[in-house]
């Protein structure tokens, strides 16, 4: 049974690397070989030029392929995989192009994972853990109220006066900025155009508290199922969104007045710009820690008693390990490729994982990639 590990940038070499370590069959490939080498050549000369119609060849069942690839690599590798009747594994969100691929995964008897980043994935394994925590004290009740916060993101160690740092490409970063999102705030859905219109206050119970601004990102209510949520619940806040150093929205006040005036293939190319010369500006140096900050929070009230309400934290920087986000985006992947292997994780298409055993095992092997992990129990 082989592991095909498919890409090698900066987000990937700590999840690979535990692979090779642990003595797994894993087969490297990679546009550039080369640059393959430098990153694991000291632990593995099984690196082969990334090629589908190869890669496909190279395949058997049982097979693990994992994409660390863009996005647009994703959905043709699944494929190919249900073709081959091998296991797929991908950090990225479950686009509707591979949320079809369910049945057709189910009947080959192979797993397509997703979602098993670090947001999304690590904050998924909060989620769940923090539900059933909930559910296991009693306090799912028909008159109890709902709130639910999941914050996350990625900041320079040491602030800068533009209160942000890129680890690679800011294009991504960009444009995600122009997208919309939806969230529940007091009972009521709540669509934002721009995430900037919507920025607010949190306080993260650090072991030395700080404050940050935050901001809800993408459609948060599918994951009220994905969580455990009930029909019928009264829901009074709900939100999956980004975090940010205090401030980053005065910082990056120009960068959003542009965006006001950026339309078709030229604002398209304005935005290629603007990527570039923030590259050029504000790339991490190389050795530069950077710092990862995940809030996970479940707040349960009843006529107006607080009855539960737990934070799932995590706050984690660059050492002599890596930087923070690439230790947290690879290692829970190669996590769910060990579940994949095991046959842990049922066929079809899924996210990171709610049984309760895989949980704890992610968390408590996650636990060892950050400074501080933690529950924060705010009635104690």
């Amino acid at each position: 049974m082989t592991i095909h590990w498919c890409g090698t940038g900066l987000s990937a070499i700590p999840g690979l690397r535990r692979l090779l370590e642990f003595n797994n069959e894993v087969c490297v490939w990679n546009r550039t070989v080369a640059k393959a080498h430098e990153t694991v050549g000291d632990l593995t000369d099984w690196i082969e030029p990334f090629d589908l119609p190869t890669l496909r060849e190279a395949l058997n069942p049982g097979d693990v392929v994992v994409s660390m690839l863009p996005g647009d690599w994703h959905v043709p590798l699944a494929k190919t995989c249900i073709e081959e009747r091998a296991h797929f594994v991908s950090s990225s969100y479950i686009s509707p192009e591979m949320a079809a691929l369910d049945g057709a995964a189910k009947e080959a008897g192979v797993c397509l994972v997703n979602e098993v980043g670090l947001d999304p994935g690590i904050d998924h394994l909060m989620a769940h853990w923090l539900v059933a925590d909930m559910r296991k004290g009693g306090h799912v009740r028909p008159d109890a109220e709902y709130e639910f916060v999941s914050y996350c993101g990625g900041v320079p160690k040491e602030p800068n006066a533009f209160r942000y740092k890129f680890s690679w490409s800011p294009l991504g970063v960009l444009k995600a900025l122009r997208s919309p999102s939806r969230s529940i705030r007091d009972y009521s859905v709540l669509d934002i155009a721009r995430p900037w219109d919507a920025v607010s206050r949190y306080d993260a119970p650090l072991p030395q508290p700080e404050s940050f601004e935050v901001y809800p990102n993408r459609d948060s209510l599918p994951f009220m199922k994905q969580y455990g949520f009930e029909d019928g619940w009264k829901v009074r806040q709900f939100v999956r969104g980004t975090l940010r150093l205090n401030g980053w929205t005065e910082a990056w006040a120009g960068i959003f007045s542009e965006f006001e005036t950026l339309e078709g293939p030229q604002g398209d190319a304005r935005l290629k710009e603007m990527s570039d010369q923030l590259w050029a500006e504000y790339a991490y140096d190389e050795d530069e820690p950077d710092r990862v900050i995940l809030c996970v929070a479940l707040k349960v009230s009843q006529q107006g008693e607080v009855r539960y309400h737990k934070t799932y934290l995590l706050d984690a920087w660059g050492d002599a390990r890596g930087s923070a986000m690439a230790r947290l985006v690879s290692q829970p992947v190669s996590l769910a490729v060990e579940s994949a292997k095991a046959r842990e994780i049922p066929p079809g298409v899924s996210a990171a994982p709610s049984d309760p055993r895989l949980v704890e095992r992610w968390l408590e092997a996650v636990d060892v990639q950050a400074q501080h992990m933690m529950v924060v129990d705010h009635l104690v």
